[in-house]
């Protein structure tokens, strides 16, 4: 397929990293509740190498439009990807929009596509993606799909058609803070040996769940099946780092602890042995199987030369608390935790991305050089 011209939409404004970030005259410092004296994110000039979220937003939108994406889908990945960084989750933050502007570039996604939300039963809605990314899609069936939980105490979310490249957690997050618990998959491409296979079959197939808490950040998990992410292989290769011992094989199907291995002709291993090729193979049924989406095997991408998001599908369902019985669900959520605690528990899930954002927030996102070269030349096409 013929690569798609990157032109700037009307109007657009194109600026490199190194003038967007220009320092600027600091507003006063004002004292915070506990009289630290700290500078909001949203007034931070950039020192170093530092940059806050909105600005950080501002230049991925930017970049995404130059590739082909419309504003309204370049603002949701810039967004998403953005959050990732900031939460410490760089193996879906920045590092990925060099694979989100050579699947725009080739015409492997469609970065204008409009998804078509179809009210499928009272607990249920279907969502067709057409070939565009996820995140825009499960935005369109928001409202409708947390209407439903209310209603009926359960809704689901099917979505087909559609590429996922980022973290699942930023997906489910938003419902657990509107109250709901949400449990998401979504499968990828194939990069994974099922347990007793000898071939890759699966893909990472990650996991997530949220739950509400009252007057606090929601649990939030999210998960690869596999024993990394291929991310993390990825990042691996590209800094000369080795991996874990027993997450990999090379293309012999030896195991390996080099990325570079893995990512050229071998695998990733699912996490826990069988336990966790069953979990992966769920994800295929539910994100694939049960949506209309392709399975990580299906698709080819060999005639797009630069594609690198995952054509498949996501499986989401919505919980509403409200309807269970017995003592509130909150208090019960209140119960484990103090329980965990006294067992010793010292981390909860997702306290590390919690105390990576409020960090961001005071001082702004950390974006080394090499990555903003990264993004320079992917603003200048």
């Amino acid at each position: 397929m013929r690569k798609r011209e990157r032109q700037p939409s009307p109007g657009l404004t194109i600026v490199s990293y190194r003038n967007l970030c220009r320092p600027i005259r600091k507003k006063r410092p004002r004292p915070t509740k506990d009289g630290i004296e700290m500078q909001q994110a949203d007034t931070l000039a950039r020192t170093g190498d530092r940059i806050a979220f909105g600005q950080l937003v501002e230049l991925l939108t930017t970049i995404l439009v130059r590739h082909g994406a419309n504003d309204h889908v370049a603002g949701i990945i810039a967004r998403n990807c953005a959050m990732c960084e900031r939460d410490g989750c760089t193996s879906h933050g920045v590092f990925r929009m060099a694979g989100y502007a050579s699947s725009l570039d080739c015409g492997w996604v469609d970065g204008t596509a409009v998804p078509t939300v179809e009210d499928a039963a009272p607990a249920y809605c279907r969502v067709d993606a057409r070939n565009g990314f996820a995140q825009p899609a499960l935005e369109s069936a928001h409202e409708t799909a947390v209407d439903k939980a209310r209603r009926t105490g359960l809704a689901a979310i099917a979505i087909r058609g559609s590429h996922h490249l980022s973290a699942l957690w930023p997906d489910v997050e938003p419902f657990a803070r509107g109250g709901l618990i949400a449990f998401s998959v979504v499968n990828s491409f194939r990069c994974t040996v099922p347990h007793g296979g000898d071939r890759p079959l699966f893909g990472t197939n990650p996991i997530a769940f949220a739950v509400p808490r009252t007057g606090d950040d929601p649990l939030v998990f999210d998960m690869a099946t596999s024993a990394i992410p291929n991310g993390d292989v990825q990042i691996a290769a590209r800094t000369g780092q080795p991996l874990p011992q027993g997450v990999g094989v090379d293309a012999n199907g030896a195991p390996t602890t080099n990325p570079g291995a893995v990512l050229n002709g071998g695998a990733l291993l699912t996490f826990g042995g069988h336990k966790g090729s069953a979990l992966s193979m769920m994800v295929e049924l539910l994100a694939a199987g049960l949506t209309g989406g392709h399975f990580s095997h299906e698709f080819d991408w060999s005639g797009h030369d630069g594609a690198q998001t995952p054509h498949t599908g996501q499986f989401v369902l919505l919980i509403d608390p409200q309807h269970a019985g017995g003592r509130p669900f909150g208090e019960r959520v209140e119960t484990l935790i103090k329980d965990m605690r006294s067992a010793g528990v010292q981390r909860l899930p997702a306290d590390r991305r919690y105390r990576n954002r409020k960090r961001a927030e005071r001082e702004g996102i950390r974006i080394g050089a090499e990555e903003r070269a990264r993004l320079d030349a992917l603003l200048e096409g």
